[in-house]
């Protein structure tokens, strides 16, 4: 249950991006892995990063922060990655975008893994503090919600959502769109990020494969599994799909239920994963929530008016 509550961490901040804006990314999973390096690095104790990584750069090697300052750091590193990128690729749109994303994984990936100066290059990381229990895992996929939430209601949030559904009379009235899926970009680099230092911490160890490929697909599905267009799509698609694939993977290994043992061919649980994608795709095109949102019980909506008149 706890690497769901991280999955939904991490699937609420694709969300802020592709959910509000309508635009494909397939390079969100880099703010992840950045994230989950650095609050990984970060932790562990200076005199251990000396002994097994002695490359680093010296800022990187003699210094160590606590669990949430590591989170922070996280969150920090990808909002200011996202703004960094996202200047230039935030004008395209469609396929152009998505091509572009994916260039952006593609050199996260390929730096994370050959530059030993900021991290172990193609070896795991390893002696990072297991920090991300059941509490902190909760804690942590209820500020992704929140944030999410606040921000969808806010200004910005429905000036991206007008964007998306006609960028043509958006700007006609003033709307940039470049401006607005930036700051939503951002914001959802934070959170990625911030699910980044999450999932090391739950993981205890970390390579560059772990985040690239199989990360940014089984988040993808969890999205569009769920529902693109909402936050409860999002948290929805997350528990669904990382409970499946939790048991898909633990099969590959052979698993015994009800006496029977079932025992799949590795690589099982991506080819299911893929089907379940497209056959929601062909059934439910607005997800399994039909793109509902979260709504506040009745008895608080009624205080709510009640409060204001």
């Amino acid at each position: 249950f706890r690497v769901a509550l991280v999955h939904v961490a991490i699937v609420v901040g694709l969300y802020v991006f592709i959910g509000n804006s309508g635009v494909v990314s397939f390079g969100h999973v880099s703010f992840v892995a950045l994230g989950a390096f650095a609050a990984g690095l970060m932790t562990i104790s200076a005199g251990v990063k000396r002994g097994i990584m002695p490359e680093l750069f010296p800022i990187l090697r003699d210094h160590s922060v606590g669990n949430v300052e590591s989170l922070l750091l996280a969150a920090g590193l990808g909002a200011a990655f996202a703004l960094l990128v996202g200047l230039p690729l935030m004008r395209l749109s469609g396929l152009a975008a998505g091509i572009a994303t994916f260039a952006v994984l593609g050199i996260t990936h390929n730096v994370l893994f050959n530059y030993t100066k900021i991290g172990p290059g193609a070896t795991a990381l390893t002696n990072i503090p297991e920090t991300t229990g059941l509490a902190q895992g909760l804690i942590g996929a209820l500020i992704a919600i929140v944030v999410a939430w606040l921000y969808q209601l806010s200004r910005f949030g429905r000036l991206l959502r007008a964007t998306r559904e006609d960028p043509a009379a958006a700007q006609a009235v003033g709307v940039s769109i470049h401006r607005q899926r930036l700051i939503a970009f951002t914001l959802s680099g934070a959170l990625c990020g911030f699910g980044g230092g999450l999932l090391v911490h739950y993981a205890g160890t970390i390579t560059t494969e772990d985040v690239y490929l199989d990360l940014t697909f089984l988040t993808l599905a969890m999205l569009v599994v769920g529902g693109a267009g909402s936050l409860l799509g999002a948290v929805v698609g997350a528990l669904l799909i990382s409970g499946l694939d939790s048991f898909l993977t633990t099969a590959e290994g052979g698993v015994h239920i009800v006496g029977l043992k079932i025992d799949l061919h590795d690589g099982t649980h991506l080819v299911v994963l893929g089907v379940v994608m497209a056959l929601v795709l062909v059934l439910y095109p607005a997800g399994v929530t039909g793109g509902r949102e979260f709504r506040l019980p009745r008895i608080w909506r009624r205080l709510s008016v009640e409060g204001r008149t």
